[in-house]
């Protein structure tokens, strides 16, 4: 049987689920554009590329050399193909405008197209987020394309997906029906599906957090923290391993293969910023992904992509994983809020 490319796929999808193609040839750039960062991340030293710039980030976060390449890459093999009306990258303040000279389409690329960089230097796995809106109707306006076009909740994407920079290179897609995992043939220069109907498990015994930052949580994450470390003997009957790679693309995908929780809370460091990732960068396509391949996604509170945005880089807590897992830290937060109302 003949294998399934990227290309393949898409086509297929536009004949049997009619999806647009503007749509479709819109992620076959963005693959093209994750194949040259690939390329990029795996030449390191070779390359000139590690290392750090002398520039930071809207963030405040020091930009390594990949960041900024990366979002080059992305930024020009986007912008002439006539697909979008605007980017957007967490690497940047404002919206990207499409240049004159190029016709606009109808949809948003949102992009973090390095998550992870700070595990460059040391050749572990890094990747690349993106996220697909439709531009609202603009009524015949001609001019820069504002913020608030991209301030949609999560559950308006036509599209998300990432690609990681591993042992092999991927790119894991949903087109709201399912999640696909493409890997890349660098023999053929093809991305070619792998895994199809991907599944997050819905029991576990893994779970991801930074614990360093233990003395800084809320009360609702201490005390799940403290049920997955009593293991048998504890409430919740049986031995968790704790897995941390310090880049979400890695523990997510290990997420999607084998089940888990990831958890990157809010703390008291920075009690005016509801969390550290960003809603429109990460937390919306990865929790778009995970509750594609039967997972959950909130922020403690609500689900992630019923949060309707209020800014480009607005942040935000983030529990995604395996449902088994995401209920019960997100019903202690609940429990915790009635505690308080009641006190």
């Amino acid at each position: 049987m003949s294998r399934v490319t990227l290309s393949r796929y898409l086509i297929e999808q536009t004949r049997s689920n009619n999806t647009p193609a503007d749509l479709r040839f819109l992620i076959e750039v963005v693959a093209r554009a994750c194949k040259e960062i690939s390329h990029a991340v795996s030449k390191g030293a070779l390359g000139g590329v590690l290392g750090s710039m002398e520039t930071e980030n809207i963030q405040g976060e020091v930009q390594k050399k990949l960041d900024v390449l990366s979002n080059e890459i992305l930024l020009e093999a986007n912008e002439w193909g006539g697909h979008l009306a605007g980017m957007a990258s967490e690497e940047m303040d404002n919206a990207y405008q499409i240049p004159g000279q190029y016709p606009k389409g109808a949809y948003l690329l949102v992009f973090d197209p390095l998550d992870g960089s700070s595990n460059i230097d040391v050749n572990v796995s890094v990747g690349t987020i993106f996220s697909v809106l439709r531009c609202p109707d603009r009524n015949g306006n001609e001019g820069d394309l504002g913020e608030e076009a991209f301030l949609q909740k999560g559950t308006e994407q036509v599209a998300a997906g990432y690609a990681i920079y591993g042992p092999q290179t991927m790119l894991m897609l949903t087109l709201g029906d399912g999640v696909k995992g493409f890997t890349l043939d660098r023999e053929l220069g093809s991305f070619v599906l792998t895994h199809d109907n991907i599944r997050v498990p819905e029991s576990t015994a893994e779970f991801a957090i930074n614990m360093s930052n233990q003395r800084h949580w809320e009360a609702p994450v201490s005390r799940y923290v403290d049920e997955l470390l009593a293991g048998k003997t504890g409430p919740l009957g049986k031995n968790y391993n704790m897995r941390w790679v310090a880049a979400m693309v890695a523990d997510v995908h290990r997420i999607l293969t084998r089940g888990g929780l990831f958890m990157y809370p809010r703390d008291s460091r920075e009690p005016e910023k509801p969390g550290k990732l960003r809603l429109m960068y990460e937390a919306n396509p990865m929790s778009f992904i995970i509750e594609q391949a039967g997972g959950m996604a909130t922020n403690g509170h609500e689900r992630i992509l019923d949060i309707q945005p209020t800014s480009l880089h607005q942040r935000v807590a983030v529990f995604l994983g395996s449902k088994e897992e995401v209920e019960p830290v997100t019903a202690h937060h609940s429990a915790c809020v009635q505690l308080q109302a009641s006190g």
